[in-house]
This record gives C-alpha cells, structure tokens and sequence, in this order.
C-alpha cells in the first residue's frame, strides 16, 4: 500500500511537472507572438507611408494588407508602382515572392486543421515569421498554437502599422530612415536560428545564401527568393545521408552483442 502511494505521488509530481512547464512554453510563445507582432507592425508603417506615396489611397493600401498579407510581395508591388509600372507589371514580382508561402503551407500540413474549411481561413496566416515559429516547437501541439499565436499578432499589428502609415503619410516620416526596419529581418534570423541544429539545414542554408548572392546582381526582384529555394535539394540529401548513417550505426550496435555470443 505504503508503495502505492509513493508511485501516485510520483505520477502527481510529474503531471504537475509537465503542465508547469507547458504553461511557460505557452507564456515565452505568447509573448515571442507579441513581440514579433510588434517589430512587423512598425514595419508595417513604413509600407503604409509608401504605399499612399505610390498612389495608392489609404483604403486600397488597407485592404491589400488585410488580403494579401505577405509584406515582400507587398513592398514589391509598390516599389514597381513607385517606379513608374502599371499594375500588371506590379503583379509578377509580387506572385513570385508569394510562391514561397506555398512551400510553407506543405511544410505545415501536419499541424493544420484537417477540414478544408478550417484550412482555407487559417492559410491566410502562412506566412515567414508563423512558419519559423511552428517549425522551431518540438511536439505538434506547440507548433500549432505558435503558429497561430504569430500568426494572428502579426496580421494585427501589420494591418494596424498600415492603417497608421496611409493616414499619418509623410508627417510621420518612414520608419526605414531610422533602421527601424532593421528589426524584421532581425526577429527572423532569430526564429531560424534553432532550424540550423537540423540535419542538412547548415548545407540548405549555405547554398541558398551562395545561389542568392550569384543571382542577385542580375535578377529581378523576387527570384533570388524563390531561386534560393534550390538550396533544399542538397540539404535534404545530406539529411538523408546522416540518416542512413545514424541507422546503420544503430543496426551495428544492435548486432554486435550477439555476434559475441
């Protein structure tokens, strides 16, 4: 009996273990979302300021944010309009920046909803930061919640960002002058950092950065994005090297003991 009660004690301790530390994991998510959020949100002035400055109404930059919601495509749009383009031109490097987030969607298919309703209204949040996040939680249900968590805290703050920069316009000034922009691809260096302790990740991330630098001179807006994306074919062989090996030299170790015998 006296043992009965040590081992339920033992289980209590654990399953309070367990959710102590689930709840923090869910606090430092929440908070990571939130400042995330923050940082693409001030960014999210600044394309408020250049999108009015490109001809753009307050509204119509509102309603592309609410719609499109992927700021590279977004600032590539502009940035074409800026310079003179029609619309048409704007559209083709801002699709080709927006083909990446079909490749997030893939990577995310586990820890999606199952129903096709649930999944079209939850892929308007597939974005860079979201999917850094899912991918750096270790169990799905974390991965879930982070990347709605980010995703969510983002789409409100770049929208709110927005808004600000289309009304303020140039009052305001553009956040990009005091490399306040800085902070965006900061916060997402930060989120892949953990994606480099993968096997074949330091391979995929090294010849994506090598084929970006050789395209870049030379290539429109946007393809030495999706360029990059070449990168995964050596790091996911590498991946699969250090598999074959890992596995191997687990068959060995298995059958070294009865060889002895």
């Amino acid at each position: 009996m006296e043992q009965l009660s040590k081992e339920i004690a033992r289980v209590h301790n654990y399953s309070r273990v367990m959710r102590i530390t689930a709840e923090a994991t869910s606090s430092r998510t929440l908070s990571s979302a939130a400042g995330i959020g923050i940082a693409v949100g001030v960014y999210g002035v600044s394309f408020g300021v250049l999108a009015v400055a490109a001809g753009l109404s307050p509204a119509q930059a509102c309603v592309m944010s609410m719609l499109v919601f992927t700021g590279a495509s977004q600032f590539a749009f502009i940035g074409v309009l800026a310079g003179g383009g029609g619309a048409l031109a704007a559209l083709g490097p801002a699709v080709v920046l927006a083909v990446r987030n079909a490749a997030y969607g893939l990577s995310l298919v586990p820890i999606l909803p199952g129903r096709l309703r649930d999944r079209a209204i939850v892929a308007q949040l597939v974005i860079d930061e979201s999917t850094a996040m899912a991918r750096a939680q270790d169990e799905p249900r974390a991965a879930r919640r982070a990347f709605l968590a980010t995703g969510v805290s983002v789409w409100l703050c770049w929208n709110a960002g927005t808004l600000a920069g289309a009304l303020l316009g140039g009052g305001l000034g553009d956040p990009r002058s005091l490399g306040l922009d800085a902070m965006f691809p900061a916060a997402f260096l930060a989120l892949l950092a953990p994606q480099l302790r993968r096997p074949g990740a330091p391979v995929a991330a090294v010849a994506g950065a090598m084929i970006t630098i050789v395209v870049l001179p030379f290539a429109p807006a946007g393809v030495p994005v999706v360029a990059a994306l070449a990168a995964v074919v050596p790091g996911v062989l590498v991946a699969r090297g250090m598999t074959a090996m890992s596995e191997r030299a687990s068959q060995v170790q298995v059958d070294s003991p009865e060889e002895v015998g």
